[in-house]
């Protein structure tokens, strides 16, 4: 079994044996197996690659993704083909389902998109098919078919979306001044197109997936929009969203952060918070001011309970410490020679020191060489490893930690306060990315309700999917807004108001800003994404904040019907036409 990297495009392909192969080319060839794996290099790191490849030398396959290999050019023209007729090849990109049977060994087949006949089925007579799969989801998102429990539907590569979250967090790939002057489009949007790429294979799925009941499309609606009424009725060929005339959106005001001196003015004698609700309004109004946020961000985050008085917080603090100390004595007593037969504490520990060294190393709290900021950080993100093993360390995890840890000063409190903050993203970091696929659908289901002619033409550039939002859901806008704007966003989140889900309002924010430029200058898919990576760091966030809460009170949605079995728009492949008046918006297809 063959896997390479073909114009960055992951090949499998079999073939016996008894086919020609240069040995120099071969990685292994398990014992007794029947088939190998190898490839050739274009690179001239040969051993480079090897100790960076995950290798395998008792099952008889491996793979490979890296753009330094491309496949092997056959020497022998057309023979080596004819001498098998069981030889098969094709792209992961292209394969639809593999179905896998038992009859004594297993026997895997697969199905590609683009033709309903099935290639030649691979039987695994010594065993290894299950590792073959497992080691396939690291280049393909794989589910079961609601229809049938031996079939495995194909999605596209994980394998490019864990490189786009390099890409997509590098400060040197989203530096994109000087790269623009270059290249714009290949240079800045290379990485940002695996991401795309990936959502779009990854979240349009089969067409069965995109069949939802009507009870799934009031669940994201309702989520989106808390007390939203969802009328289901049995009209079929058509979707009715009815909505009332919206008028001026009101003028929203600010106000000034919160002080240390009203602060303490919500705290009793015992130190148990008082009236919670107002000050969380005043904080979502305002924000605090840098002085209170080390106290206050622990009970915004959930660690500190509100109602829990001053001795019940320094107690918890207390068996906080301790448990976080064992925590870390776990991979602090690990020796090198035990690290070297746990390859994924190594791999997390490898993932945390390159992204550490490259986390807001311009904010003076991470600058310099030998930074003990750094090094804090580096020790919490290796503790969280020991505190979740499942999750253990992703990338874009580092930029969450590190304005919690500039507010706290202090390694445990930071420690815990994240644990309660990746308590809300955990989800986004999860292998299958599920709730980086339920963020996207929400957000594209409530700029449809919100602005039907924006979405329509977003929908016409094949970016209805809102793919360029990626980043900012997945770390909540930290590489959008300078380091201070973050925090201030981030506390008015975590006051959960005016919803949950306020942070796909700023979403909507920022696009109802850029909807005319993008609409005037007739932007594609490209230059869209250009655009919004363009926004980096020149967002207002006083301004944003306004405008979220003012779409949020204005908009008075008051009910959307759905004919049972039609899918919401948000996941529809083709282009829908859209008839609106003042009330109601038509949707037929």
């Amino acid at each position: 079994m063959f896997c390479v990297c073909q114009d960055a495009e992951i090949i499998v392909e079999y073939r016996p044996l008894e086919d020609t192969v240069d040995p120099s080319n071969m990685l292994c060839a398990g014992k007794d197996s029947s088939s190998v794996m190898e490839w050739d290099q274009c690179s001239g790191e040969r051993s480079h690659q090897l100790l960076e490849t995950q290798q395998s030398y008792e099952t008889e396959w491996d793979m490979v993704n890296a753009v330094s290999f491309k496949k092997k050019t056959c020497t022998n023209g057309d023979s080596d083909h004819e001498r098998s007729r069981w030889a098969l090849a094709f792209s992961v990109s292209e394969l639809r389902s593999i179905t896998v049977k038992e009859e004594g060994w297993t026997f895997l087949t697969f199905r590609l998109r683009e033709t309903s006949s099935s290639l030649p089925a691979l039987h695994f007579h010594q065993g290894g098919s299950t590792d073959f799969l497992d080691n396939l989801r690291r280049f393909a998102l794989l589910s079961e078919s609601p229809d049938d429990d031996t079939c495995l539907l194909v999605s596209s590569p994980n394998k490019a979306l864990s490189q786009s979250f390099e890409n997509l967090l590098d400060d040197n790939n989203f530096g994109l001044v000087q790269k623009f002057r270059k290249d714009p489009y290949v240079t800045t949007l290379g990485g940002f197109s695996k991401v795309t790429n990936y959502i779009y294979d990854a979240f349009r799925g089969t067409e069965e997936q995109h069949q939802r009941p009507p009870e799934e499309v009031a669940d994201v609606l309702g989520e989106v929009i808390p007390g939203l009424e969802i009328n289901q009725q049995e009209e079929p060929g058509f979707e009715v969203i009815t909505r009332i005339d919206l008028g001026t959106r009101p003028q929203v005001t600010r106000r000034e952060p919160l002080s240390a001196e009203d602060w303490s003015k919500h705290q009793d004698p015992e130190g148990r918070m008082t009236n919670i609700t107002h000050l969380k309004q005043v904080i979502f109004k305002g924000g605090l001011c840098h002085a209170v946020r080390k106290e206050a961000w622990k009970f915004l985050l959930g660690y500190f309970p509100w109602e829990s008085t001053l001795e019940e917080r320094k107690s918890l603090q207390r068996a906080k410490t301790d448990e976080y100390f064992r925590m870390k004595l776990q991979w602090k007593s690990v020796s090198e020679e035990q690290e070297r037969r746990n390859s994924k504490l190594r791999d997390y520990r490898s993932l945390i020191e390159k992204d550490v060294n490259r986390t807001d190393r311009t904010n003076r709290f991470y600058e310099g060489i030998d930074n003990p900021g750094l090094v804090l950080l580096h020790d919490i993100l290796m503790t969280y490893c020991m505190y979740d093993f499942d999750l253990g360390y992703v990338q874009g995890m580092s930029d969450l930690l590190s304005p919690i840890l500039y507010v706290m000063e202090n390694e445990v409190d930071a420690f815990w306060c994240f644990v309660s903050f990746m308590e809300q993203m955990h989800h986004n970091f999860e292998e299958q990315m599920q709730g980086m696929k339920t963020q996207l659908i929400q957000l594209s289901t409530l700029l449809r309700l919100l602005d039907l002619a924006f979405w329509n033409y977003l929908e016409s550039q094949d970016s209805g999917y809102l793919y360029f939002c990626f980043r900012w859901l997945l770390i909540r806008f930290k590489r959008e807004l300078s380091f201070q704007d973050v925090l201030r966003l981030w506390e008015v989140m975590w006051t959960g108001l005016p919803c949950q889900n306020f942070h796909l309002l700023v979403c909507c924010a920022i696009l109802d800003s850029e909807k005319q430029k993008i609409m005037e200058e007739n932007y594609g898919f490209n230059e869209i994404l250009k655009h919004i990576n363009e926004l980096s760091m020149k967002l207002d966030i006083e301004e944003i904040l306004q405008k979220a809460e003012g779409i949020c009170l204005s908009h008075d949605l008051t009910s959307v019907q759905t004919s049972t079995g039609r899918r919401p728009p948000p996941l529809g492949g083709d282009h829908l036409h859209c008839e609106e008046t003042t009330s109601t918006a038509s949707v037929t297809s």
